[in-house]
């Protein structure tokens, strides 16, 4: 396999309503504030939102971000309504093993955008990309099994349920244990 540094990823994908662009130096204004505004929806599935961020933190995070997006380590991306740039979320590839190739998807979205469908958009054209254009033989979503509104997302998309991970990480407060499911889609699950 080639060097993944050199893999050319394009500098959006777009959905009907969407698009989905890396994160760039400069985001972290529009991340900064989903995250102050969501932080209440978040915390009980997002560690980072446990602790609070100044924008400069954020800022640094994005760069920290964009830069193991150029060696290809990590692909954090951004979700923008097409009609008016507005931030809506984020999305990623993750964990990322190169030599299968496999990724796990990842997302959150600022709770002003929820309920209108543009995860699914977003992770359906994200599912896409990584199984056609990248080739990969599995796409991965993990959720806390609490999480009625991230679960939705690969049951709308077909994802198969493989498994639960039974008292898998602790909860916000750090004393209870809370189970992960693994969802996962391989090529050929949707033919």
């Amino acid at each position: 396999m080639k060097n993944p540094s050199l893999i050319e990823f394009p500098d959006r994908i777009e959905t009907p309503r969407l698009y989905i662009r890396p994160c760039m130096p400069g985001d972290g204004a529009d991340v900064f504030r989903a995250i102050s505004e969501s932080r209440n929806e978040f915390i009980p599935w997002l560690p980072f939102a446990r602790k609070e961020q100044t924008l400069e933190d954020v800022e640094a995070g994005v760069r920290d971000s964009y830069g193991e997006f150029i060696k290809k380590t990590d692909i954090r991306l951004h979700i923008y309504l097409k009609e008016t740039n507005e931030f809506v979320g984020s999305t990623g590839l993750h964990r990322i093993d190169w030599d299968v190739p496999k990724v796990e998807i990842g997302y959150w979205l600022y709770t002003k955008h929820t309920k209108m469908g543009y995860m699914a958009e977003a992770v359906k054209a994200l599912t896409h990309y990584a199984l056609h254009d990248l080739s990969c033989k599995r796409v991965e979503i993990r959720c806390d099994e609490r999480n009625t509104g991230s679960r939705k997302v690969p049951e709308t998309l077909g994802f198969m349920l493989e498994g639960i991970l039974r008292q898998d990480r602790l909860d916000e407060s750090g004393t209870e244990t809370r189970n992960t499911c693994i969802y996962s889609l391989i090529p050929g699950d949707l033919d």
